[in-house]
């Protein structure tokens, strides 16, 4: 899946010169978190969020420090805080520093730079313009649209088996040796010992994502791995 396939096209921007009382409302209004910021060409030039709008001195919760900060930090933080706290125009306090992808950018690489640069929306960028956006919430809307299809046929209480101990053996944190599947009438009953009690949950959600298992049981048991004592479930 590619950025063009998830993105919003249809875009609410703002330019430098939009006040930040005409922000807040275009926020309010689309219910968005963000928004682009675009010259007179429609190129992107920055982001602005809600969060830029946290600290505000008509809220009074614009930052107060003690004398001493200045003289730590110097006056050009106290400055740059002045100027977020008070500004008037989306240009003063806007992000200029974007991170965008292309329309044929990959999901898995949309996902990593959201969590890399703890951002919650990818604005997508073609031939210099501005064309679409990716948000967290096109994220989970494709997610329920995959999770409404993924419901195959039920599979046989042997596949079922197979399948499980498939998956056990291709996960790095498989407890390979030691956990044992039995498989009746959709029924998944897990045997045996772990190292983790994580492994524990994982286990279950494996089950739990095959066609056909109606419930599973956990008969696990939890071997701390530094005393050797047995904990079960």
């Amino acid at each position: 899946m590619q950025a063009s396939e998830l993105m919003t096209r249809s875009l609410v921007t703002v330019t430098p010169e939009t006040a930040i009382e005409e922000m807040a409302r275009l926020l309010i209004e689309h219910r968005v978190s963000g928004l682009p910021v675009v010259d007179d060409k429609g190129a992107l030039i920055g982001i602005v969020t809600e969060g830029d709008l946290l600290r505000r001195i008509e809220t009074g919760t614009q930052k107060v420090h003690a004398g001493w900060y200045g003289l730590l930090f110097g006056p050009g933080r106290l400055a740059a805080e002045y100027t977020r706290s008070h500004a008037r125009k989306v240009g003063e306090i806007m992000t200029s520093e974007v991170f965008a992808a292309a329309p044929e950018t990959p999901l898995t690489e949309i996902v990593e730079l959201m969590e890399t640069r703890h951002i919650k929306r990818v604005p997508v960028i073609d031939r210099g313009m501005l064309v679409g956006i990716v948000s967290r919430a096109n994220l989970v809307a494709a997610l329920a649209r995959m999770l409404a299809q993924a419901h195959g046929e039920a599979m046989s209480d042997d596949d079922i088996h197979q399948a499980m101990l498939a998956e056990i053996d291709k996960q790095p944190w498989g407890p390979r040796g030691s956990v044992g599947v039995v498989v009746k009438q959709g029924v998944v009953e897990l045997r045996g010992t772990i190292l983790d009690e994580r492994e524990r949950r994982a286990l279950v959600v494996a089950a739990e994502r095959l066609p056909g298992v109606k419930t599973v049981r956990d008969q696990l048991v939890w071997v701390e791995p530094n005393t050797g004592v047995a904990i079960p479930h």
